[in-house]
């Protein structure tokens, strides 16, 4: 057999595409290997490869289907407003359609680079609420309350404002005040304490309820991505190595133990050993699709697309969660609203130029403001979430508009609406197929609808006359009909898919409270798809929290 090529991507401002380095493998020794291989280089990814590599004695692969996180745009945090269908970057999934959305495809973008979607995300820094955790607990994730969490977010942590009871320093993740805040934020908590809402300046302290500024994963006014905060220390260290440009097809089970993990790139097939174990960390929407296309999970659905059934799951794929996103838009007449208009583009290099010096609108999140509110005084807590925007974010920021306006999402915390991923066919090239359910209850809906009428009543206050803005679509003054029906024309996602390899202590859990995959061993997954319930908020510092404990328990366990 001819020697076989692996290709390797470094950083490059250039091309991050271009294979630089190229390293011989001889395949006729065998199967290059190493102790544990992590499948996917996303938030989770990134934190186990730092965290097992912290042992020389240990030899870990971290393989990624995307290229090195060297564009510029990812670095520059208002840069993640533009690469929203930047495919090189972005998976750009869709989903199936949703039938409580008339019909219409749903988008799902999730990063397909060094750092996964923690590369193209709004950079907000939120956990949940205690009482999530405690969800978890009472859904079998045992070891998982709010007590047993809250070290592993204090050890992620480096928080810009000091060390406390709720907060940590010195860990990897830099967590920041933002450097710059747009005076049309300023608008918006104003109006808002204006209705008595109440103030919070920390959503991860003792409690989440009210409305302000959020924290941000940055440094020195850049995007601290999990690949910034725990990848690029750990790619100094010789017992890690890095692939990218290479996709996992399946995993190689033999004996009901997970060996290794077999690859495509641009030498073809390729494939990896794994002495002590595989760590799919592909997300909510690939990790369930990995294991279905290497033969675990709902039997039917495996033979009906031709997979040979290696363990019978049936919850592989189902349980996917997501929060639903309503965006009220308003046009104002201001110069400091951020787009594409012509105010903002004769400052674009001014812009830049501060931007170089760590501060100014370059280094906004865009999603600068926002808030956890209860839609009644009946609720025991916060059910909605708003991201407030000082520009118009309209389909996923796709729509544009070259006038000045305002934004404000709407995400209901909790969904009951459960949706699934399952297999289109045994291609590893297929997108699978998505179908979050979105409002597929009516408590769903008339969450979404009490919130759609409280953020009216926000943008209306005389905190905002003085930009004059006014409805692009339905307005204060529609009926529930109306505002009904264009929540159903325009809400989709806020990316934050969950649950598809729920975790748990019942037997029907596709995996237990360590990670490790019912029915086959050396396999874990690690990332947001084992979640059993979302978390009331962004969902990125969660998944990165499940990584460190999960990375605890597998070196415990070695």
């Amino acid at each position: 057999m001819s020697p076989v090529t692996e290709s390797r991507e470094i950083p490059t401002f250039f091309d991050a595409r271009r294979n630089l380095f190229r390293r011989v493998i001889d395949y006729n020794q065998g199967m290059e290997s190493f102790d544990y291989i992590v499948v996917g280089a996303g938030s989770a990814g990134c934190v186990l490869a730092n965290r097992l590599t912290e042992d020389e004695g240990v030899r870990v692969c971290l393989i990624e289907a995307g290229p090195v996180d060297s564009h510029p745009l990812i670095h520059i945090p208002m840069g993640f407003s533009l690469m929203g269908e930047n495919k090189t970057l972005n998976w750009c999934f869709d989903t199936v359609p949703q039938r409580h959305l008339n019909g219409r495809l749903g988008y799902q973008p999730r990063g397909r680079v060094l750092g996964g979607s923690s590369s193209v995300n709004a950079m907000i820094y939120i956990r949940g609420t205690a009482a999530d955790y405690g969800r978890w607990e009472e859904a079998g994730a045992t070891g998982w309350s709010y007590r047993d969490v809250l070290p592993y977010f204090k050890r992620a942590e480096d928080q810009e404002r000091g060390e406390s009871e709720y907060h940590g320093t010195g860990g990897p993740l830099s967590v920041s005040d933002l450097r710059y805040k747009n005076p049309l934020s300023d608008m918006f908590i104003d109006a808002s304490l204006a209705l008595d809402l109440p103030s919070n300046d920390d959503f991860n302290g003792e409690t989440q309820e009210g409305v302000g500024y959020y924290q941000v994963t940055q440094r020195d006014g850049r995007r601290c991505s999990a690949a910034v905060a725990y990848l690029e220390p750990a790619r100094k260290r010789s017992n890690l190595t890095v692939i990218t440009g290479a996709q996992v097809d399946k995993l190689i089970i033999e004996d009901k133990r997970a060996a290794g993990i077999q690859y495509t790139n641009g030498d073809g097939i390729m494939r990896l050993k794994a002495n002590r174990e595989v760590l799919l960390s592909a997300g909510a929407l690939q990790s369930p699709q990995l294991l279905m296309l290497s033969g675990i999970g709902p039997a039917a659905h495996l033979q009906d697309n031709g997979i040979d059934v290696v363990h019978d799951s049936p919850d592989v794929g189902q349980n996917l969660q997501d929060h639903f996103d309503y965006t009220i838009i308003r046009r104002v007449k201001s110069s400091q609203a951020m787009g594409y208009t012509l105010s903002r583009a004769l400052r674009a290099i001014p812009d830049y130029l501060n931007y170089r010096k760590g501060k100014g609108p370059y280094t906004s999140n865009l999603a600068e403001a926002g808030g956890f509110i209860r839609t009644s005084s009946e609720e025991p807590e916060p059910d909605i979430q708003l991201h407030y925007v000082p520009g118009i974010v309209d389909d996923h920021g796709r729509k544009r508009h070259y006038v000045a306006g305002i934004s404000c999402h709407i995400c209901v915390l909790r969904p009951e609406s459960r949706g699934s991923v399952t297999l289109k066919d045994a291609s590893p090239r297929s997108v699978p197929n998505i179908d979050p359910n979105f409002l597929g209850t009516d408590d769903d809906l008339n969450r979404t609808l009490k919130g759609a009428r409280l953020v009216h009543r926000i943008l209306d206050a005389s905190a905002f006359d003085s930009i004059s803005s006014r409805p692009m679509y339905a307005g204060a003054g529609a009926s529930d009909e109306e505002l009904i029906h264009d929540i159903r024309s325009r809400g989709d996602s806020i990316y934050h898919p969950v649950g598809t390899c729920r975790m748990g202590s019942d037997a029907a859990s596709v995996v237990d409270p360590a990670g490790h995959v019912r029915g086959v061993e050396a396999l874990r997954v690690v990332d947001a798809s084992i979640m059993p319930t979302l978390v009331s908020g962004n969902t990125n510092a969660p998944t990165i929290m499940i990584a460190e404990k999960i990375a605890d328990s597998i070196k415990s366990a070695a």
